[in-house]
C-alpha cells in the first residue's frame, strides 16, 4: 500500500506531515510527502480577519484531494473548517498536545499581570479579542507568516512578544522562549488545537481509510475534538471569528467549555456542558452551542460578521 501525504510547506506544516509519514510506515504503508502551497501561504499582507476564514489553508489541499493528486491531507486541527461537506472526511486526530496558549519573548519575564503594557503580536482574532477583555492595557500588532517569520520578526523588534500555540512552539523546539503559559480558563484555545487531523475524500478506497485510521487516531482525542467540531460547526465559526472551545475526557464523560468574545473584547459569552456521553459527542458539543445561542451569542456573532470582509472580495 502507497499513500500519498499532502502538506502545506512551512516548517511545522512539514514536522507534522512527516510525523505522520513516520506512523505509517511503522505500519508497513509507503509513503510521498507532496508540498501544495494554499490561499492563506500566499496572502501574507492581510489579516485573516479580513481574507475570510472558510478553507484558507485547506482549499487547495482538498482539491488534490479531490482529483486523486493525494490520498491524506495534514493539517493543524485548528485549520480545518467545521464544515467538510459531502466530499470529505476526517480519518484520524493525533494525540492532543497540550493546548494551552502561550507568550513567547527573549525577554522571559514578560507576563501578561504585568503592569507596565507592551506589544504582543497576533493574527488570531480569538487571541486578540480576548486580549482586550483581558488585559485591556496591552497593545496587539497583527503577525502573519509561518513560526520562524514571526520570530524573525520578533527579534527585529516588530514587537515585544508573540502570542502562539504551545503545542507548534514546542514541535520546533523553541521552549526556551516560553514566557508566560496562558490560563486554558481566561485563554481557552481554538477548537483542535494541539491536534493533527487527516482528511482524505469520501472516494478513498476503504483499504487505506481503515489502514491510516487504525494507525493515526487517538480515540479519546478524537472524542472530545468531535465535541468541539460540533460546537464550531452549530455556530458557523472559522479561524477569523473569536470563538473558542476546550473538551476534555474526565472518568469516562466528556466536560466541554466554551464560548465566544466580541471584537472589542466588551462582550464575553461563555457556558460549559459536563459529564456528557462519549457515545454522543457532537451532541455535547452542539448542546453547548445552543446554551450559548439562548444567552444571546447570535447577536454577538451577527456583529463579527458584519464587521469583516468576505473573502470573495479580495480573490
Amino acid at each position: 500500500m502507497h499513500i500519498k501525504i499532502g502538506t502545506r510547506g512551512s516548517k511545522l506544516a512539514l514536522w507534522q506531515a512527516h510525523f505522520v509519514e513516520e506512523k505509517l510506515q511503522e505500519g508497513g504503508i509507503s509513503t510521498e510527502v507532496v508540498i501544495i502551497k494554499t490561499m492563506g501561504d500566499k496572502i501574507l499582507d492581510k489579516a485573516l480577519s479580513k481574507i475570510g476564514s472558510k478553507g484558507i489553508f485547506t482549499e487547495e489541499l482538498e482539491a488534490q484531494l479531490h482529483n486523486g493528486g493525494i490520498d491524506i491531507a495534514v493539517h493543524s486541527a485548528k485549520d480545518l473548517q467545521s464544515d467538510l461537506g459531502d466530499d470529505f472526511e476526517i480519518l484520524a486526530f493525533t494525540e492532543r498536545e497540550k493546548s494551552n496558549d502561550v507568550l513567547i519573548s527573549h525577554d522571559t519575564s514578560l507576563s501578561l499581570n504585568q503592569a507596565k503594557p507592551f506589544i504582543i503580536g497576533t493574527s488570531s482574532t480569538r487571541r486578540i479579542a480576548l486580549l482586550k477583555h483581558f488585559y485591556p492595557h496591552l497593545t496587539t500588532v497583527d503577525m502573519r507568516g509561518n513560526l520562524q517569520t514571526r520570530l524573525r520578526k520578533l527579534s527585529e523588534g516588530h514587537c515585544d512578544a508573540l502570542l502562539l500555540a504551545y503545542a507548534g512552539v514546542h514541535r520546533m523546539g523553541y521552549d526556551a522562549q516560553i514566557a508566560e503559559y496562558l490560563s486554558l480558563e481566561e485563554f481557552t484555545p481554538a477548537v483542535g488545537q494541539g491536534s493533527v487531523a487527516i482528511e482524505c475524500a469520501v472516494s478513498l478506497d476503504e483499504a487505506k481509510k481503515e489502514a491510516v485510521g487504525n494507525l493515526l487516531n487517538h480515540v479519546e482525542t478524537s472524542l472530545c475534538l468531535r465535541a468541539e467540531r460540533a460546537f464550531l460547526r452549530r455556530l458557523q465559526g472559522g479561524c477569523s471569528v473569536p470563538l473558542f472551545a476546550l473538551a476534555t475526557l474526565v472518568e469516562g464523560k466528556i466536560n466541554i467549555s466554551g464560548g465566544v468574545v466580541s471584537l472589542d473584547g466588551s462582550e464575553m459569552i461563555r457556558r460549559q456542558v459536563e459529564e456528557g456521553s462519549p457515545a454522543h459527542p457532537e451532541k455535547i458539543g452542539a448542546s453547548l452551542a445552543e446554551e450559548l445561542l439562548d444567552a444571546g451569542a447570535e447577536r454577538v456573532l451577527d456583529e463579527i460578521k458584519n464587521a469583516q470582509i468576505d473573502v470573495t472580495d479580495l480573490r
